[in-house]
């Protein structure tokens, strides 16, 4: 089954009196439970896919589709209600509130979407316990390691449930060592059954992943099956 279904779409920016072609005429199917890397350099328009991918931005041509709904014509409103049930963000920078502890952080899109209080806390602990953070529910950014803040933007992420994980750079301000935590972390939830896309520039990152979209000029160069997937055998430690 399809989650993702693009047909021929285009983004074109007006840069002044110049028009920027960011994507250029692509198609693209992602299935239920896929785990996919999306690569390509600087300007590629890999970030720009991405954005539609996450309803963060609308096609200026071409069809979208996510989970059989039309995307592509969609109201700000509508586009906001996807991004909060159906899409969970991992980004590189964690974008948690510097003033709000853990658990907090994670009740967040469920505050928006107006769960009741007494479900947001079980499923924001529940969440957190998952991502091996346990101990460490009242703590706040200031008082995690780096990799500590970017599981608690995982179960951020995973606590809607939503239909696919979008992580953009989820490991580009971790050492060696953490990133590969997180990734372990990202085969967890994949084998659970979630779908995944993962924006990397990182061959050994994207090589986690079953499937690699390769951008460049607003094209995808080549979409093929990662045929040595790296698979990671150890387990996120609870602390």
């Amino acid at each position: 089954m399809n989650i993702i279904n693009i047909e021929h779409i285009s983004k074109v920016y007006q840069v002044g009196t110049e028009q920027v072609h960011a994507i250029v005429d692509i198609s693209l199917k992602i299935d239920k439970n896929e785990y996919v890397a999306i690569m390509g350099p600087s300007g590629s328009g890999k970030s720009t896919l991405m954005n539609m991918l996450g309803c963060l931005d609308t096609p200026s041509t071409g069809k979208y589709e996510f989970n059989g709904a039309s995307v592509s014509q969609m109201s700000d409103n509508e586009l906001a209600k996807i991004r909060n049930k159906e899409i969970g963000f991992v980004f590189q920078t964690f974008n948690l509130l510097a003033r709000s502890n853990a658990i907090h952080n994670v009740e967040l899109p469920l505050i928006y979407a107006g769960v009741p209080a007494a479900e947001r806390k079980e499923r924001a602990e529940q969440a957190l316990i998952d991502v091996g953070l346990k101990e460490r529910m009242y703590h706040k950014p200031n008082e995690l390691s780096g990799g500590q803040r970017q599981r608690v933007a995982v179960a951020r992420a995973i606590v809607t449930k939503p239909s696919i994980i979008l992580a953009d750079e989820p490991t580009g301000n971790l050492d060696s060592k953490t990133g590969e935590e997180i990734m372990i972390l990202f085969n967890i939830i994949y084998e659970k059954g979630n779908t995944i896309i993962l924006v990397t520039h990182e061959e050994y990152i994207a090589e986690h992943a079953a499937r690699i979209l390769r951008i460049k000029d607003g094209l995808i160069e080549a979409d093929v099956p990662v045929v040595n997937r790296y698979i990671p055998k150890m387990r996120v430690e609870v602390n």
